[in-house]
């Protein structure tokens, strides 16, 4: 304890005469951290879930199985700049959505890029 005492009374940093711009930084430490701290847990992820369902509403095609926010299921009949019709149930009633109100689609799509006829030298053979 007697050690402490002497340490303390030449260390004493608090008034902001004494410290200045340290005391001024370690006041503003938590702030400074917290910021970043929120960006990559809060603002980021939530970004990137706003960028992954556009690109799931545009990829939205005509003939996909989708199913809308208010869970109505059907299939796709036109589409355009920022709506589509879908065609459910057993009478086929065409209902029209705006594309923010879609879930999700349950089609699966091949890559349209990939050449289908990637196996040429069979024509070689005749």
């Amino acid at each position: 304890m007697n050690l402490l005492i002497p340490l303390l009374a030449t260390t004493n940093a608090t008034t902001p005469e004494a410290g200045g711009i340290g005391v001024l930084l370690i006041q503003l430490l938590p702030f400074l951290i917290l910021i970043p701290l929120m960006y990559f847990l809060m603002i980021r992820p939530q970004k990137k879930k706003q960028k992954e369902e556009q690109k799931m509403r545009d990829s939205l095609r005509v003939g996909d199985e989708v199913t809308t926010i208010g869970g109505i299921t059907g299939i796709v009949t036109s589409v355009k700049d920022d709506t589509f019709v879908i065609e459910t149930g057993a009478a086929r009633n065409k209902i029209t959505f705006k594309k923010w109100a879609l879930q999700s689609i349950q089609t699966i799509h091949e890559n349209d890029d990939v050449d289908d006829d990637l196996d040429d030298d069979d024509d070689d053979d005749i």
